[in-house]
Formats: C-alpha cells, sequence, structure tokens
C-alpha cells in the first residue's frame, strides 16, 4: 500500500521527519510530496525543498519525493496513493484537517485520509515558528534535520 504525505514543507521539520519514518514503517511506499500552493512565497524554492527532503531522508527505505500542484488527491491517483497521510499537532489542526479530508473523500471516494498525531516533543513544531526562531538568530538544531539548519543559516546569514 502507497501513502502519499503532501505539504510546503518550508522548511523540512523534525516533526515531519517523525510522521515520515513512522509512516515508513506502516507502508510500503511513502510518496513526500511539495505542495506549490501559488497562494503562498516560500522561502525555499520547490528545488531546495526537494533536495532537503532527499538528504534527510535518504535512510528511510521506500520514500519517494515528487511534487504537485492542484488538488492533492489528484496527485495521490496519479502516484497511485491509497492513503493520504496529514499530521496533527493539536485539536486546531484536527478541524481543518476534517474538513479537507471530508472534501477530499467527495472527489476521491476510494483515497483514504489518515491522521497521525506528531509525537509530543514535536508538537511546537512548525515550519514558520522555525523560520521565525532562524530569523533572528535562533537555535534551531533541534528542530529540523541538520542540512535545514545549514541552509537557514546561510538563508539568514548567520
Amino acid at each position: 500500500m502507497r501513502a502519499l504525505y503532501p505539504g510546503s514543507f518550508d522548511p523540512l521539520t523534525l516533526g515531519h521527519l517523525d510522521l515520515i519514518d513512522r509512516a515508513a514503517r506502516l507502508f510500503d511506499a511513502v510518496v513526500v510530496a511539495v505542495l506549490q500552493n501559488p497562494a503562498k512565497q516560500p522561502t525555499f524554492s520547490l528545488e531546495q525543498r526537494l533536495e532537503q527532503i532527499r538528504r534527510a531522508t535518504e535512510g528511510i527505505p521506500g520514500i519517494e519525493v515528487g511534487h504537485f500542484d492542484g488538488l492533492t488527491v489528484n496527485y495521490a491517483q496519479a502516484c497511485e496513493a491509497q492513503v493520504i497521510l496529514r499530521g496533527l499537532r493539536a485539536l486546531s489542526d484536527f478541524e481543518f484537517e476534517l474538513q479537507i479530508a471530508h472534501t477530499n473523500q467527495t472527489l476521491a471516494p476510494r483515497v483514504e485520509t489518515l491522521f497521525m498525531a506528531t509525537a509530543a516533543h514535536h508538537s511546537f513544531l512548525s515550519s514558520s515558528v522555525v523560520k521565525e526562531v532562524a530569523r533572528f538568530g535562533g537555535d534551531v538544531g533541534h528542530m529540523v534535520p541538520a542540512g535545514v539548519a545549514i541552509d537557514l543559516e546561510r538563508l539568514f546569514n548567520r
């Protein structure tokens, strides 16, 4: 069985990586796919985000890295994923994610959404928080993979 883990991953955090690692133990293949959202101005280019994910997941079997624009369910069907994986950090995430899951089910009834709770020690992490800490010179080494921390340091000239 194949799972799709979509997101902007701008940047990839240890919370994302935890979910990827755990999902890799549950599914034959996990496609980690960067959504190109025209409504957002990403900090890192698509190519940089794809490379960050590849570097961070190179030791995890069954991981594929891709990108898409448009509807997630359409990409799930195109990459033959039966499951869309979504991480939950807090109750507030659940309300939004449940609405999206219900919408996706009306569009592609054969594609299931699976919610996975983020590990408690990563529950405070978001890409936005990581970028804010890095922008002001804080240490993000406990928030992101080592390669991403280096990329953030370069980006903010620290």
